[in-house]
This record gives structure tokens, sequence and C-alpha cells, in this order.
């Protein structure tokens, strides 16, 4: 790589000529020289500085394709005003419930981000219940934004999504669990990261029939999401060979929940409905209202379990999960919004890191190309529950272990062992290919 210029008589010119620096590596060029002064080559004060300059000038030429506009993401995040009362002033749901969940998962995409050159943005909607939300969504839409996280009911939500029909818009269900938008309500651009009341059902029967708590006392709340996962309950129970041995129903009466009297009257009124039922492993109670699941463990008339929406309960999610690096999450989550992480956060987040997962892979903006990724074989997000997260293609629904949480600690983690099935062990939570009713549309 020697330059056969000859030197006539000029003064320094030695043995060997000027190195060819348009033929060295630009990258390594300062090296280069600095190996052939080593070897006794002799060399002007000119070709030194060009040298150093062939590489600086590299590093400007790849700092400028750096500064380059980065391809810009938005989604945005639709969820309620109002929420949900509760019997316990701890599950009382914050301000930030959901939407917290979402921001941190754009931390994470944005990390990854500076490295494709692909940035990440949020916009955040509230409505009120009874809200038409199909306003929101054009609006947003217009604004440029094609991501939707829907933390909304599921009338709401279908709403919303037909709003975008046509449009090439992509939503995820993070709130609504009602299994109809994933049979006869579902639609192909609707996917859902929240899990299923059948598989929140499913996932707790399979730890009660694990312990061979096989008959249940059935206690159901007089509204319509109580019903629902009532029914959710039958069918596990069915399904995986436990006895519903009776059902009460509990009326909701009305009235404060919480008085200066009110321990003393549940603390009498809980044994006396309880009172008399056939013998039963555990107490199974159906309350998505929350009007008197929690007033149950510990104050019914035979000393049993409590499972359902109190004692052990079915989530996706829950504050005292720390297996598989969920630890780190849950600590950074803490640093970043000074409280617990929730289900509603994590579902959120799910559907906030699938968008940036995606974008990552197929190096696109693109909805339609994100979505059809998606739903391809080659999609799988590492959520710290244990193994990789994948979607249903029959009814877009994230399969996903349920945890079993008691308030304290994670009891146990469904699919069970022995539960099996011949594709995925996450099949046996919820709907399976041979059920669904699903036509995606």
């Amino acid at each position: 790589m020697i330059s056969s210029a000859k030197c006539g008589d000029r003064v320094g010119c030695g043995a060997l000529p000027f190195p060819d620096f348009a033929a060295l590596n630009p990258g390594h060029a300062f090296e280069q020289y600095v190996l052939l002064k080593m070897a006794g080559a002799k060399t002007s004060s000119r070709a030194l500085i060009r040298a150093i300059i062939t590489p600086a000038l590299v590093l400007v030429l790849t700092a400028t394709l750096a500064r380059a506009e980065p391809l810009t993401i938005k989604i945005g995040y639709v969820g309620r005003v109002e929420k949900k009362a509760t019997i316990s002033l701890l599950d009382y749901p914050p301000d930030n419930d959901g939407v917290a969940g979402a921001r941190l998962a754009l931390e994470d995409n944005n990390t990854t981000g500076k490295f494709l050159n692909q940035h990440f943005l949020l916009e955040e909607v509230r409505v009120k219940d009874g809200t038409d939300p199909a306003d929101v969504v054009l609006q947003l839409a217009d604004r440029g934004i094609s991501f939707f996280i829907l933390a909304l009911p599921a009338d709401m939500l279908l709403r919303a999504a037909e709003a975008g029909r046509g449009r090439g818009l992509v939503f995820f269900n993070a709130g609504a669990i009602d299994d109809r938008l994933r049979e006869d309500d579902c639609r192909a651009d609707v996917i859902h990261t929240a899990p299923t009341r059948s598989m929140l059902a499913d996932g707790l029967a399979q730890y009660l029939v694990f312990k061979r708590w096989l008959r249940w006392l059935l206690v159901v709340g007089s509204h319509e999401t109580d019903r629902l996962f009532a029914d959710a309950l039958r069918r596990a129970a069915g399904r995986f060979g436990a006895k519903i041995v009776e059902q009460r129903v509990f009326e909701d009466t009305g009235g404060a929940r919480r008085t200066d009297s009110g321990l003393v009257q549940i603390q009498r009124q809980i044994p006396l409905f309880t009172q008399g039922a056939p013998a039963y492993d555990v107490l199974v109670a159906a309350d998505e209202s929350e009007v008197f699941a929690s007033y149950l463990p510990y104050r019914t008339r035979d000393p049993r379990p409590v499972a359902g929406s109190a004692g052990l309960i079915p989530k996706s999610w829950d504050a005292a999960h720390d297996q598989w690096g969920a630890n780190q999450l849950q600590n950074r989550f803490m640093q970043l919004f000074s409280r617990r992480m929730t289900a509603l956060d994590m579902q959120a987040w799910s559907a906030a890191r699938m968008t940036g997962e995606a974008a990552a892979r197929v190096a696109s903006g693109d909805a339609q190309t994100i979505l059809a990724y998606l739903k391809g074989p080659d999609f799988g997000l590492a959520a710290f529950k244990g193994q990789k997260l994948t979607l249903r293609d029959w009814n877009l629904q994230l399969r996903q272990p349920i945890l079993l949480a008691d308030g304290r600690t994670i009891v146990s983690v469904s699919p069970q062992e022995g539960f099996l099935h011949q594709f995925s062990d996450l099949d046996t939570l919820g709907i399976d290919r041979p059920e669904t009713k699903c036509r995606l549309k």
C-alpha cells in the first residue's frame, strides 16, 4: 500500500515514500500511519494531518446522518374519567391507572428507538361514561395517530373501533375482559392485551382442582358483569372437573359501604348469608361490581378459603409479582410513579411494547405493516411472566399466564402443571380454537 511517486532531491524524503491514504481504511488511517512510521517510513507533517482529518471527516458524516429526522410513531391512550368504587381504600384506582404503564413502555421503546432512528409519542384522552368515543378517535387520527390503547367498557370500545374502520388504524384492548369481544364481536383490527373472564376463571379453576378443592359454593352478585364472571366460573368448573354444590345470589341493596356501624353489620350479615350450605371446599365469589366479595374472607359461617373476586384472585398482573425479572420492572415503575403497578398498567404496557417491538422488527411505523407482523408467527413479547407471549391468530387475544394473588404474595401461576395442550399450555386458559365463534373481519 506504498505510493510509487519519486522523492527527487527533497529534504526529508526517505527510503519509503508517502503512504497512499486513499487506499487505507479511513476508520483506521491514523493507526496505519503509526504502523508505517514504526516500520521506518518517514512522512511529512502534511501526511500526518491527512491521516488525522480523514477519520474525523468520517465521524462528522456519521453524526450528520444520525441527526436525520427520526421516524415518529404516535400512540393514543383513551380511558375513562369515572373510576369504579371499591370496598377497600387500598384498591381504589390511581388517577394514572393504565396510562402510567403505557408511559413506562414508551421509555423502553425510545431507548431502543435511539439506535433505530425511531421516536414514540403518547397522547392521553379521558372520556366520560355514556360519551361516544368515536369523535375522540377521529380527532386523534386526524393528528396522525394510528395506534390506540383503549381502556374502555366493551360497548364503548366497539364504537371507538368502528370509527376507525377503513382508516387503517390499530386498536389494543387493554381494559375490557368480555369474552364477546373475542368471539361474536371480534374484529381484525383489535388486539386484546387484557385477559378474558374465561382465562381468569380457568386460571383459578386449574389451581383449585390441583389442590383438590373440588366442591365450590358459588356466590354471585346481582349485576350483569357479576353474572358474566359467574358464567365463566361455571364453565371452568365443568371443564376441569369441579362441582358447584350450590349457587347463591348476593343482592346489591345500595346504601353506604363505609359507615360507623359497618363492621358490626357485616360481621353479622356474612355468617348468616353463608350458613346452611352443603359441604364445600372453597367459596368462589363473582363480584366484579365490588359490592360484597371483600367482606367474605374470615367472616363465612364455615371456616373455608375464599377465591374469585376476593381472597385468592386471578389477575394478569399484581404488585407483588417479582419473578422472571419482574422485580426490575416493578422498581422502575415505582421510581417513575411512586406507586405499584396494577393489572391495567401492565395491560397498557404490553400494548405499547408490542407496538415498539413490531416497529423495531419491521423498521416501519406503518400501522398495517406492524399489525401484520404482530399477527404473524415471528412475534413474541417478553413480559416478565416466565414465557414468551404470543397472539392467538383466531381472535387476536394475547396468550398469557394468569397470576393467583392473595393481596400480599403470588400464590401460584396458571396454567398449572399437568394441564396440557397440543399446541400451547397457555391455550388451556380461555376459549380455544375449536370452540371459538370468532370470524375476524
